[in-house]
């Protein structure tokens, strides 16, 4: 059985609805979006996050192409433009939304003259199963790295990733066990990460973010897994605050980190190429709605951290590991342009 959270975007005939993340794993509710801009708020809400986004971009697309029908071409096209330049804005770190809405323009522009909201629709669908498809790709590498008995720590929700890792240890016939952080504010690691992985039976410890640096220091992990929003040509792993600091502590303590992305960005050639998204400090805060320090207190929300590459063993993508200094190979492994997703 696959995980609750593993289909938590469905395309109605009228809406797009997205499993509220931020009430699961004590609630399962659906966040009924009509409109793009609603699809926009519920991903800058942090209604879903890691791909859940993307999955959500993809499909408010298919809204789009809906509201645009009957228009004339070119107003469709820049009704269409418009929607998708609103979803990339959403959330500007990771670039997985950039590629969900060009997955459904390419099949718009493939297909002119056809049906618009049939083409987007064709589209959305295409770029949700390639998606897929590399995860488990890349969840097939990933495992293949982990020995059995293997003890894990990771970071955040890293989603697909995590579950077809996890799918692919299973199918090798090896055991793994997992500590995750809780990640603040928001409690990803907590309710979504080790939900997911007790869903799955598989070993589970929660930890505070705080003590990420003392369980690698015990020699009470093996190899420090995470996924990561953006990995620039150069090696950088651009990713949920706080993995900087413990990839730096898995450095002083020699263990391995791995991180997880589909492909490399070729439009982030170093760090300074990606947006790193500041959420309001507010939401530091609060936790699950509750006011966790006094007014006179004032919070700040850097969303992402970048490590730099010599603090990262390997990248593995959906075409096999990378060193951090090679893994620009993986578009030249390639020749042309990156197909979209």
């Amino acid at each position: 059985m696959r995980p609750t959270l593993d289909e938590s975007v469905k395309l109605t005939d009228d809406a797009v609805e997205i499993l509220d993340r931020r009430r699961f794993p004590f609630e399962r509710v659906w966040v009924r979006c009509a409109t793009v801009d609603e699809v926009a708020v519920a991903i800058e809400d942090m209604v879903t996050q890691s791909s859940g986004p993307y999955f959500a971009a993809l499909y408010g697309m298919v809204l789009a192409a809906r509201s645009a029908t009957g228009l004339p071409a070119t107003d469709a096209r820049a009704a269409l433009d418009k929607a998708g330049a609103r979803l990339i804005a959403s959330r500007s770190t990771n670039n997985h939304l950039r590629k969900a809405v060009n997955a459904v323009l390419a099949e718009i522009d493939a297909a002119a003259g056809e049906d618009l909201v049939t083409a987007a629709t064709r589209g959305a669908l295409a770029g949700d199963e390639t998606y897929r498809a590399k995860s488990r790709a890349l969840g097939e590498h990933s495992a293949a790295l982990l020995p059995d008995g293997a003890r894990v720590l990771t970071h955040c929700w890293a989603d697909a990733y995590l579950i077809e890792t996890v799918a692919a240890v299973r199918r090798a016939g090896k055991d793994v066990s997992f500590f995750c952080t809780e990640t603040r504010p928001y409690l990803q690691g907590a309710r979504l990460t080790a939900e997911t992985l007790a869903e799955m039976d598989v070993d589970t410890t929660l930890i505070t973010d705080g003590m990420g640096a003392a369980v690698l220091s015990q020699g009470l992990v093996d190899v420090l897994l995470t996924a990561a929003d953006r990995v620039t040509m150069d090696g950088h792993v651009v990713n949920k605050v706080g993995t900087l600091g413990l990839a730096v502590a898995a450095h002083a303590f020699g263990v391995p980190f791995v991180a997880q992305v589909q492909a490399p960005d070729p439009a982030a050639k170093t760090a300074a190429d990606v947006p790193i998204e500041h959420r309001d400090g507010d939401e530091v805060l609060h936790t699950l709605g509750v006011r966790t320090a006094s007014a006179k207190v004032r919070g700040h929300y850097p969303a992402f951290d970048v490590t730099p590459p010599g603090y990262v063993s390997t990248i593995v993508t959906d075409r096999g590991p990378f060193a951090p200094d090679a893994v620009s190979e993986y578009h030249r492994a390639s020749p042309g342009k990156e197909r979209v997703p």
